[in-house]
C-alpha cells in the first residue's frame, strides 16, 4: 500500500513513523514534510491546500489512502474533493468531510452541534460586528473572568481569556470591528469561564463505529507555571493522572457516545479523528472545543503508545469494519518536551544547524519545524521538535526526555522544563 499523508509537523512525522512499521506498506509520501519525515518518506514540496496538486501526486504514485495530518484542508473541503473527482473517489482519506469539519472550522457550529445533541459545555452567545453594542451589554451581565473566542480558524490564537471589563469590551471591539484575526472573528462566541484541569480525548470513527485513544494533556503556554503567550503546545503527557474509570465513563455516556451519534443524526458524514477538549470541573466533564484531526503534540504521546498496526486501523476506518479492531494499548506513560525556536511564539530565527542529534538514544524525535540543507538538519519554524520517551511513569519518561534534550543543542533554543507540573 502507498499512503500519502499532508502535512509538515511533528503530528505527521509521529504518523509517518507509526505507519512505517506496517508490512502492509510499501511506500510513504509526506507533503510537505520535514527533515524528519525525509529518512522514513518521500517529501514532495507542496501545500496542504493545493488539491490540483495533491491529486497529481495521488495519480502520479498510485496513492491508496490520504491521511490528513492538519485541519486546514479538512475545512476546506479536501476529502469533498476526492469525492467529488471520478479518478480519485475510489481513494479513501483519513479525516472527515467538510460539513462535519465545522466542529472545527466555526466555534459556533460546534457550540450548536452540542446544544442539540445535550453535550456538557459552558453556557454562551456568539455576536458580529453588526451585534458589536449586544455584545458589549452582554460582558457585561458576566462574572471575570471573559472568555473570547474567534469563531473560524485561527492557528490556535483565537482564544482571548481577560480579567478586567474594560479590556474584554477593547478586545471584542478589536475582533470584530478591526477583524483583529481576520475573516476568522466575523463571528466570536463569548463563553463562560470554567475552571478546572484540562485534558485531551481522542476517537478514531468510521462514521459508524469508534475507538477511543489514550488521553493526553498538553502544555500550551511558553513559560513555566503555564504562563506567557499561547503556542502550539510545548509538551504532552500520555495517560493523563486524573482521568481515573468512573471519570472516563461519564465522558464515554455524557460526550463520546452523544458525539459520533450526533454526527449521524445530522448527517455529517465522518471518517477520521475527533479531538475533544475537555475541562474537569469538580469531577464532571465539559467540552472546551472539538478538533477534527489529531492533536500537536498530543500525537506524539499518543501514537506511540498503540500497539496495532496503524495501517490495519485506517484500513477499518475506510471499510466501515472499526468495531472488528482490537485495539491494544501500551500500559506505560510517554512525554514528549517540545524544543523551540528563541522569541516563539513572536519573531524567530531560522536558518540554525541543529547538532547531537546521534547521540540520542533513549527517546524518540519528531521533527516539527525542521529541514535539510546540504546533508545538515536545520531550523525551519518555531516549534522545532518534539523529544518522546517511555516510563513506569510519567516522571521516569520526562527524566529521559529532559536527559535527551540535553544531548541536542541549536541557537537560541529553548523549552519548557517543568512538563506535568500541575499533575
Amino acid at each position: 500500500m502507498n499512503i500519502l499523508i499532508l502535512g509538515s509537523g511533528g503530528r505527521e512525522h509521529t504518523f509517518a513513523w507509526k505507519l512505517a512499521q506496517s508490512p502492509k506498506l510499501n511506500s510513504i509520501f509526506v507533503a510537505p514534510g520535514n527533515a524528519g519525515t525525509e529518512s522514513l518518506a518521500k517529501n514532495i514540496p507542496i501545500g496542504v491546500n493545493d488539491f490540483e496538486g495533491i491529486k497529481n501526486i495521488v495519480l502520479s504514485n498510485k496513492i491508496d489512502m490520504v491521511v490528513v495530518g492538519p485541519e486546514d484542508p479538512l475545512v476546506n473541503g479536501v476529502h469533498d474533493f476526492f469525492l467529488n473527482d471520478p479518478e480519485l473517489e475510489s481513494v479513501p482519506v483519513v479525516g472527515p468531510q467538510k460539513a462535519a469539519a465545522n466542529l472545527e472550522g466555526s466555534k459556533e457550529f460546534a457550540k450548536q452541534f452540542m446544544q442539540r445533541h445535550n453535550i456538557p459545555t459552558a453556557a454562551y452567545r456568539s455576536f458580529t460586528a453588526q451585534q458589536l453594542e449586544k455584545g458589549l451589554a452582554f460582558l457585561e451581565t458576566l462574572s471575570p473572568p471573559y472568555v473570547l473566542k474567534a469563531d473560524g480558524l485561527a492557528a490556535g490564537k483565537g482564544v482571548v481569556i481577560l480579567h478586567d471589563l474594560e479590556e474584554a469590551k477593547q478586545e471584542l471591539t478589536s475582533m470584530l470591528k478591526n477583524e483583529k484575526f481576520g475573516a476568522a472573528s466575523k463571528t466570536v462566541v463569548i463563553e463562560e469561564f470554567l475552571s478546572g484541569l484540562e485534558l485531551s480525548v481522542f476517537v478514531l470513527t468510521d462514521g459508524e463505529h469508534y475507538k477511543v485513544l489514550p488521553t493526553a494533556k498538553d502544555y500550551k503556554r511558553i513559560g513555566e507555571g503555564d504562563a506567557g503567550l499561547n503556542t502550539g503546545g510545548m509538551g504532552a503527557i500520555s495517560p493523563v493522572p486524573f482521568a481515573e474509570k468512573d471519570f472516563m465513563d461519564k465522558v464515554h455516556i455524557r460526550i463520546i457516545k452523544p458525539t459520533v451519534e450526533g454526527l449521524k443524526m445530522d448527517n455529517l458524514p465522518y471518517k477520521g479523528f475527533v479531538f475533544i477538549g475537555l475541562i474537569k470541573v469538580g469531577n464532571d466533564p465539559f467540552v472546551i472545543e472539538y478538533n477534527v484531526r489529531m492533536g500537536d503534540p498530543e500525537t506524539e504521546v499518543v501514537l506511540p503508545r498503540i500497539k496495532n498496526d496503524l495501517v490495519e486501523v485506517f484500513q477499518a476506518v475506510a471499510d466501515q469494519t472499526l468495531d472488528t479492531v482490537d485495539l491494544q494499548i501500551d500500559k506505560r506513560s510517554a512525554t514528549t518536551v517540545m524544543t523551540v525556536s528563541g522569541g516563539y511564539p513572536e519573531a524567530y530565527e531560522k536558518g540554525h544547524e541543529i547538532f547531537g542529534l546521534e547521540d540520542v538514544s533513549d527517546s524518540l524525535i519528531f521533527h516539527a519545524g525542521t529541514k535539510l540543507e546540504n546533508g545538515k538538519v536545520i531550523t525551519n519554524g518555531g516549534r522545532v521538535m518534539a523529544f518522546t520517551s517511555f516510563g513506569t511513569t510519567f516522571r521516569d519518561a520526562l527524566a529521559k526526555s529532559y536527559d535527551s534534550i540535553k544531548k541536542v543543542c541549536f541557537t537560541k533554543m529553548n523549552y519548557r522544563k517543568d512538563i506535568g507540573f500541575d499533575l
